[in-house]
């Protein structure tokens, strides 16, 4: 009998928006190895973009579904992506 274990990992995104429309947008977002890492992807990005924020994000490793999202750092200005 095997044992249905769901694996979840946390990861580490960055996520740029920008105003499309008056409307802020999400960017392309990158993943980073680690939260040091994201902090300071989002700094850089920080000049390009309305805004940016890091995340600490909850990933089910067989649907690739993100849960639980946790603010690192942000700049500028963000969508709340907590439900």
């Amino acid at each position: 009998m095997r044992n249905n274990v769901v694996a979840n990992a946390e990861k580490f995104i960055v996520l740029p928006y920008r105003k499309n429309r008056g409307n802020l947008v999400p960017g392309e977002m990158r993943q980073a190895s680690n939260a040091v890492s994201a902090e300071k992807i989002a700094t850089s990005m920080a000049s390009r973009f309305v805004g940016v924020a890091a995340y600490a994000v909850m990933v089910d490793e067989e649907t690739g579904d993100m849960s639980s999202p946790r603010l690192l750092v942000r700049h500028g200005d963000i969508a709340d992506i907590n439900p």
